[in-house]
């Protein structure tokens, strides 16, 4: 798969391991009823999308030494707006991703690449491990995440056509040629992950139930997102 993320002024190119179903995929029965958390604003992972981290904190370094050593599952999850301390409070749903590459730096980094695996909710958080969070989950609302959903009536121009749009609007440039051969699951979830949209914004996908509402909730964006920055921009005289 070649998913993208956002640097400077361009979406580039992330070419891994295939964030859709392949034989290394984590099947429901191995979904774990606890999940280690990491709490980021405005960083977001869908189920058919990619997430690249950079990992410095010692906690965090911590927790993707003990995912690795385990089912290398790690939950996303935005901090609610407004709670500016160490220990934030959190949304209550997130995005559960599995390790799918990590590259150690000289300078005791971790490079590592999240593929989205299923939604959860959060049940009940436990004691910090290693300093890090982590919670009881349940999966049920969002098992359809571990489908393959293939919804052949979205169309992909229409979607394409406000996404161009919109980057032209912010002066932000995509490899077109690569984003058109994505399939509707990753296409979607791709952009949701990466685009410039608000942490609540972003928020509003993760909780969108299927991919038609993920596709809908991204092309509404889009449009109102040209609109608005096209309305504040002084007009010539």
């Amino acid at each position: 798969m070649t998913d993208y993320w956002l640097v400077g002024d361009t979406i580039e190119c992330l070419n891994e391991n295939s964030a859709m179903q392949n034989v290394f995929s984590t099947r429901h029965n191995d979904l774990p009823d606890e999940l280690p958390l990491f709490p980021l604003t405005g960083a977001v992972l869908l189920p058919n999308g990619q997430l690249p981290l950079n990992i410095f904190e010692p906690r965090y370094l911590n927790m993707v030494l003990d995912a690795l050593a385990g089912p290398r599952l790690i939950g996303m999850v935005q901090p609610l707006p407004g709670t500016e301390s160490d220990l934030p409070e959190l949304h209550l749903t997130g995005c559960a991703g599995r390790v799918v590459s990590f590259n150690e730096t000289r300078d005791d980094r971790l490079l590592i690449v999240l593929g989205g695996v299923c939604r959860f909710d959060i049940v009940k958080e436990l004691d910090a491990r290693r300093g890090y969070r982590q919670s009881v989950v349940n999966w049920e609302r969002f098992a359809h995440d571990l489908d393959q959903e293939r919804d052949l009536d979205l169309e992909k121009k229409g979607l394409l056509d406000s996404v161009r749009r919109y980057l032209e609007q912010r002066n932000l440039s995509v490899e077109w040629e690569v984003l058109k051969d994505l399939e509707i699951p990753e296409l979607v979830d791709t952009l949701g992950c990466s685009l410039p949209f608000s942490p609540r914004e972003k928020q509003g996908l993760v909780e969108a139930l299927i991919l038609r509402d993920r596709y809908d909730l991204v092309s509404a964006l889009c449009e109102f997102g040209t609109t608005s920055l096209a309305e504040a921009s002084p007009r010539p005289h």
